[in-house]
């Protein structure tokens, strides 16, 4: 059987750090309140003149050193992103040009916080099917451009980052086991930017009432999501007759410590076995699991035929996991 397997991984961060006690000088809120609901200590904001397309450039190409395979070998660009450089072209053609990956097809998938984990589905898929040998996958974001500095219910959460993983075909046992990837439309209004779209083209009274920022149902958001990770998580385990005593490592969206450790607690995995750096960066969106596996494997938490979860929760509502033999 062919699989895809990850032969390498990056990541970018910016350099600016967003602490929480600067975030109390600009709105009604304390490092206590924000690390008591989330967590999160400090979060990264992208550089004035930094767009998507520079993080996922930066990121792809730490990527493809790790995984040792130069631009003309990558067969398709998938860039996650809910942040686009613009509405068209695609981020991920502006990241085929950078990165000089003239034999590649590429193409951008929507579906936020869960984006890295569809556009990863999608490259196993072609990956399995025979048709490519070589997909570079890519999550990044600049949210920060999107949050409502105003509002201190969202402003706290999002950060800005990129994550890169190139996955290649591979006839061993290493690889992706399998996808499991979900939808709720009806519930698309716990989390989105009601503005700048076609429903509500960008105008004077559009930006007035301040639609073109992240709207959020924190508390509603909160139980639907622990409840899908938990159900998620034991559906792939399920198809691939695992328990959680058989995982070394869970790598989750990073949205909330709090959701984190409901779903760990729920799956009675322990929080050693849990990779988190919510702490550090926030929500990222789409960048969060692949800028937390990148960190896992350099920091020498993944090894050679261990089994990780990888499983997100994000806007749509979308929701999904993979279960990885690395």
């Amino acid at each position: 059987m062919i699989r895809a397997r990850v032969t390498g991984t990056g990541a970018y961060l910016p350099e600016r750090r967003l602490t929480n006690q600067e975030l109390e000088r600009t709105v009604e809120t304390s490092d206590r309140w924000i690390v008591e609901r989330t967590g999160i200590r400090e979060r990264r904001i992208a550089a004035p003149e930094e767009a998507t397309s520079d993080l996922a450039a930066a990121a792809g190409r730490q990527a493809l050193e790790a995984a040792g395979v130069p631009a003309s070998s990558v067969d398709l660009i998938i860039v996650a992103t809910a942040t686009p450089d613009m509405l068209f072209p695609s981020t991920a053609c502006l990241v085929q040009e950078r990165l000089g990956a003239k034999q590649a097809f590429a193409f951008d998938l929507s579906a936020a916080c869960t984006g890295f984990l569809y556009a990863l589905a999608v490259a196993d898929q072609y990956i399995r099917a025979g048709t490519y040998r070589t997909v570079l996958v890519i999550g990044a974001e600049v949210l920060s451009r999107m949050v409502d500095w105003t509002d201190r219910t969202t402003c706290i959460l999002f950060g800005d980052g990129a994550g890169a993983a190139v996955l290649q075909a591979d006839r061993g046992r290493h690889g992706i086991l399998s996808t499991h990837l979900h939808s709720d439309g009806a519930l698309w209004d716990l989390i989105h930017i009601p503005g700048g779209g076609s429903r509500r083209p960008p105008s004077a009274e559009t930006l007035a009432d301040r639609m073109n920022f992240v709207k959020m149902k924190g508390s509603e958001t909160f139980r639907v999501a622990v409840r899908a990770l938990e159900e998620v998580a034991r559906e792939a385990l399920a198809a691939n007759n695992l328990s959680t005593d058989q995982l070394a490592l869970i790598v989750p969206h990073q949205a909330n410590l709090r959701i984190l450790q409901a779903v760990a607690e729920r799956l009675a995995v322990p929080a050693e076995k849990v990779m988190i750096n919510v702490d550090r960066y926030g929500n990222t969106s789409a960048a969060s699991i692949p800028i937390a596996l990148d960190e896992a494997v350099r920091g020498g938490r993944v090894k050679t035929d261990d089994l990780l979860l990888l499983e997100a929760f994000g806007a749509g509502l979308t929701w999904g996991a993979a279960v990885v033999r690395w």
